[in-house]
């Protein structure tokens, strides 16, 4: 295949725009016939003009003795070069045939993508759910922000598709990925339902409404393939025999016997933490982030990003960064164009927010979580659960800040430590009832302190950021597990067959890099085991 880069187009630009364009990146005859794919697409927003930027395969209908080489070399263009595409193999390789079906705990990406490549190659997994399938746990956690009224096992953290469910569907990641595991993610998205732009676009989302949807689709194709999934079915113990897993315990009251068990477990399974640190699994605390969400109008994000040229373009995004002067850092994190902050609430008395949005992104808002990192010496002991009590007691003072609902207040308001009264110009775009309130209550000062610069930081970068009227909710606290699940270089925990996967086990940030290591501890489980079935 012949690869162009930099292809550069307006805004505004048709299907012959780049058809010209890549008959004159390749010097072609006009008469010539090709096909191209898109592999990459991004805005240029740097210079006056903004432009949409493409990386673009092309395959040449090749007369008699040429070559895609002779094309290339006629052309002497340092951004077009002969390119090989490259895609996932794995072959198991595993020779101790398992006595029992492996067992999957937690439908997220983790777990999702762990057991749909092992019921690919014939594991039959069992794959249990604490929540519910996607359509009924919609309707509970609808009826939650109407009502206020939660359901522990079934909420934006726990049910099918785990907590990006409820979230703008992120695809971008930093793992680097030398074994395609990358494409082999988007790809199945796509194939269970996803847009198709996701295999290019440069910061691909699917959207709260559309990845329902993926999810459904590929826990039909788990069914179809052999596997099993249990909803409303929560782990809560495990039996151990000579530092080996012999079996679990589902809902108190049914066993299990089973020999690889994945723990695909999320942030926010505090109960199943406790549980394992019990029955002795190597847990350590770790660094998260802390902090709040922030509402602007979108309108005024796009401007500032694009100027009066946001109007032809998607809803421009952000992602900011400063270090404080006493060294901690703050960013924004899981930005959401066009979207909603949500009630994320999982445990009675506590308050969680997080954000959503659609494919469209078509809100009246932008929002983002600003948050502030801290470290395990931040927390009040060395427990491995500290880090949990942490959330847990911030969780709990933005209940009452609130009381009961979520607590708003404008950023005028917190940085000059007062309660807000009134709302201004940003109406709060959220999924639950909310309450003005002052959420410096609702953290540590040195936190807010840390906001309030960072803020003040990024209305450089971003003019308007640091408006008076601009809506902060809270607390986010959900950010990253606070815990790490240790394992070794095969995958495992220090008990022989359970493989601590995912975000929850602390060693993925997001829905694609989750999959991703879903499909590393499916590795790991085929280059040990053959299915049991065989």
């Amino acid at each position: 295949m012949i690869q162009i880069v930099q292809l550069k187009l307006p805004i505004k630009h048709t299907n012959e725009d780049m058809h010209s364009a890549i008959v004159k990146a390749l010097k072609l005859a006009k008469s010539r016939t090709f096909e191209y794919t898109i592999i990459k697409k991004s805005i240029d927003a740097r210079k006056e003009e903004i432009k949409y930027i493409y990386t673009v395969e092309v395959r040449v209908d090749l007369s008699k003795q040429e070559t895609e080489k002779d094309i290339v070399n006629k052309c002497r263009n340092s951004n077009v070069s002969i390119t090989e595409r490259t895609s996932y193999r794995f072959e198991p390789k595993g020779t101790k045939p398992l006595k029992h079906r492996p067992v999957i705990v937690g439908t997220g990406p983790a777990g999702l993508f762990s057991a749909w490549i092992l019921a690919k190659h014939g594991y039959q997994p069992l794959v249990v759910e604490r929540g519910y399938e996607v359509n009924k746990r919609v309707t509970v956690v609808e009826h939650f922000w109407e009502q206020n009224d939660l359901n522990p096992n079934c909420n934006v953290q726990f049910g099918e598709g785990g907590a990006g469910t409820f979230s703008d569907g992120k695809l971008n990641t930093m793992v680097k990925d030398a074994f395609h595991r990358y494409p082999l993610v988007m790809e199945t998205f796509v194939e269970h339902g996803a847009p198709s732009d996701i295999l290019y676009l440069n910061k691909p989302h699917i959207g709260t409404d559309k990845l329902r949807g993926v999810v459904e689709n590929m826990r039909n194709d788990i069914i179809r393939m052999g596997g099993e999934v249990r909803f409303a079915t929560t782990l809560t113990d495990i039996l151990i025999e000579n530092d080996q897993l012999a079996g679990i315990e589902l809902n108190h009251n049914e066993r299990i016997s089973c020999e690889v068990l994945i723990t695909a477990i999320g942030h926010s399974a505090r109960d199943t933490f406790a549980m394992l640190l019990k029955r002795g699994i190597h847990l350590s605390p770790k660094a998260f982030a802390i902090g709040l969400r922030i509402e602007h109008k979108q309108s005024m994000i796009s401007m500032a990003q694009y100027g009066k040229s946001y109007i032809d373009l998607p809803a421009a995004d952000y992602k900011l960064t400063h270090q404080t002067k006493s060294g901690r850092g703050v960013y924004s994190f899981c930005m959401c164009p066009g979207g909603y902050v949500v009630n994320a609430s999982s445990e009675p008395g506590h308050l969680v927010v997080n954000g959503m949005s659609n494919y469209a992104r078509n809100g009246d808002n932008a929002n983002s979580a600003i948050v502030v990192t801290v470290q395990p010496e931040d927390f009040p002991n060395t427990d491995p659960l500290s880090g949990v009590a942490f959330q847990r007691n911030w969780e709990k003072a933005a209940y009452a800040a609130g009381k009961g609902v979520v607590p708003v207040q404008l950023f005028g308001d917190l940085f000059h430590y007062r309660k807000s009264v009134t709302i201004g110009s940003v109406i709060p775009n959220i999924k639950g009832e909310y309450r003005l309130s002052n959420l410096t209550e609702c953290l540590p000062d040195n936190i807010i302190e840390a906001l309030k610069e960072g803020i003040m930081a990024f209305d450089k970068k971003i003019k308007g950021f640091a408006d008076e009227e601009a809506i902060l909710s809270g607390v986010e606290s959900r950010t990253s597990s606070p815990v790490r699940i240790h394992r070794n270089e095969f995958y495992e925990s220090n008990i022989t067959g359970i493989y601590p996967c995912g975000e929850g086990a602390g060693y993925a940030g997001g829905i694609t890099s989750a999959a991703i290591d879903g499909i590393k501890v499916f590795e790991a489980v085929a280059d040990c085991y053959k299915p049991c079935y065989e």
